[in-house]
């Protein structure tokens, strides 16, 4: 029996007015947490009608306006092979040239070299089809490409192309060959297919209906080139909430529970089209507690979202972000186990550290580059297993994904595709007492502070009788010694009654002030 038929997946959806926040968990254990915001206008798949605002040579790419905040980012490399056929078939769609929009017998342009100038194909005010292939992160606009295709459940559609490949994880090659043969005789001509995973095994009706339900969408967006201004949208990719259910949903799914009725419709008519003996699986959450209270998913991510996570027996993780890449440091903590040597007890940590560093990288969606210092090992063949450790437990990630061998000092570097920004969770919240900067007022300056308040409200408020409510701490210092403490001093100098009581709820530098009739004072 293969990992995935042992582990029990489910997926928790929550909606609120602003967000849907779509959490995997594997054997209880949260492995996957995706945040869509419901306003958000850019998303990896969207193609745009964009117009080329700038050419820059020297980075041999060019700014196209796509109507979002930043223009974005075209590579020469990001132009496709078929860039002349897609200039032509976009002119002519524009143009309302519908009888010569078959692609069937559209005649194929000649392919863009590999090697140009991105000048020679492009120039400023042209027009041009492009979709987003990462979002908007920090300051950086959208990156796009010209080589537009979309994805399916089992298949994804390449216009301008009539090649037929097989996903490398696909390892049978009579399987390969039947999917491949089978992909050729219900293709229309001028469209590629590149072959996913999770064809494996699947029959001709199932491929054939996803092969026409993409080749339906480019007819669509056919369509709308058809006297369209530029900037605009002209197909949006699947939200968010779909494309994990499209990509994910598979046999070892035991349960989808969702928070809100209209989009548990919406996810159960996804499903009947994509998967309909899954439809069963999709539940309605309709208890009064939070979704993700019922199955725990709070106090998981509380624990795992935060600058340090902890694993087990004293290990621990620090996840530090720069603007250039992310830096994991693996600490062992108080966990030594005195029967192994030293370095046994650095392969045991690295281990443990590896399976909860694959499960970070796809909880916060990591990207870019990923520098994870290990405990040091002077043996050659347990950098290795550490090295392998890692590869088998990240071969769960679906994002794309490199991994170096450890280098003699601990060091392992990772690569891992970015196409959104990191997602990311408020765990922690500010000190009300130093407002997050880590420092509070001084002694003194907090006790003038005091003073003076109480000194408007004697001197300037004509308050006779007034008590001041403070911190344990302050209470102890402002009564210290009988007969020359803070508060006697205070009462010679303003000739009043003035009490002092201790608030053990109050932070420690907050304070305030009754009146004699035990009413608050409001400054």
């Amino acid at each position: 029996m293969d990992e995935t038929t042992q582990t029990t997946r489910e997926l928790i959806i929550s909606s609120d007015v602003s967000e849907v926040n779509i959490v995997l968990l594997e054997d209880k254990q949260l492995v996957e947490f995706h945040k869509e915001q419901k306003n958000n206008s850019i998303s990896v798949g969207d193609v745009y009608l964009g117009r080329v605002k700038k050419i820059l040579p020297g980075l041999n790419s060019a700014f196209i306006d796509i109507g979002s905040r930043k223009d974005a980012f075209l590579h020469y490399l990001d132009l496709g092979p078929q860039l002349k056929s897609l200039k032509k078939f976009a002119k002519l769609a524009e143009e309302g040239n519908m009888a010569q929009l078959n692609m069937e017998s559209f005649e194929l342009e000649k392919d863009i070299e590999k090697s140009g100038k991105i000048s020679d194909f492009i120039s400023v005010g042209d027009r041009i089809p492009v979709q987003i292939a990462k979002e908007p992160i920090n300051t950086k606009g959208p990156r796009i490409t010209a080589d537009i295709s979309f994805a399916g459940r089992y298949i994804v559609l390449v216009p301008f192309s009539n090649r037929v490949s097989v996903s490398q994880k696909i390892k049978s090659s009579e399987e390969r060959r039947r999917l491949k043969v089978l992909i050729q005789s219900i293709k229309p001509n001028n469209f590629g297919v590149i072959i996913r995973t999770v064809a494996e095994g699947k029959k001709v009706a199932e491929l054939d209906a996803d092969l026409k339900t993409l080749i339906k969408k480019w007819e669509n967006m056919t369509k709308m080139l058809s006297g369209c201004s530029s900037p605009s949208k002209l197909i949006s990719e699947l939200d968010r909430t779909s494309v994990v259910l499209r990509d994910m949903l598979n046999e070892s799914f035991n349960g989808i529970y969702i928070d809100d009725a209209n989009l548990y419709e919406e996810i159960k008519s996804f499903i009947f089209t994509i998967a309909p003996q899954k439809l069963d699986i999709v539940k309605l959450h309709k208890s009064k507690e939070h979704i993700f209270e019922e199955f725990g998913v709070n106090k998981q991510i509380a624990g795992l979202f935060g600058r340090i996570v902890t694993i087990r027996n004293g290990v621990y993780l620090i996840v530090e972000h720069t603007e250039a890449m992310h830096v994991i440091d693996v600490n062992s903590g108080h966990r030594v186990n005195k029967e192994n040597s030293q370095e046994e007890n650095a392969l045991s940590v690295n281990l443990e550290a590896a399976t909860e560093i694959a499960r970070q990288l796809r909880l916060r969606d990591m990207g870019g580059i990923i520098i994870v210092d290990f405990i040091d090992m002077h043996d050659a063949a347990h950098r290795k297993e550490l090295y392998n450790k890692l590869k088998e437990e990240m071969a769960k990630d679906r994002a794309r994904h490199t991994i170096l061998p450890a280098s003699k000092f601990g060091l392992i570097q990772i690569t891992r595709q970015r196409v959104r920004p990191e997602t990311e969770v408020a765990v922690q919240e500010k000190c009300p007492t130093c407002d997050g900067s880590g420092k509070i007022k001084s002694s003194s300056l907090f006790i003038d502070e005091i003073e003076n308040n109480m000194k408007y409200l004697l001197l300037d408020q004509n308050e006779n009788n007034i008590t001041v409510q403070v911190h344990p701490f302050i209470y102890a210092y402002l009564t210290k010694g009988l007969l020359f403490s803070i508060r006697r001093r205070w009462q010679r100098k303003y000739h009043r009654t003035i009490n002092i009581k201790e608030v053990k709820s109050f932070h420690i530098m907050q304070y305030n002030f009754l009146n004699k009739n035990g009413d608050e004072i409001l400054l």
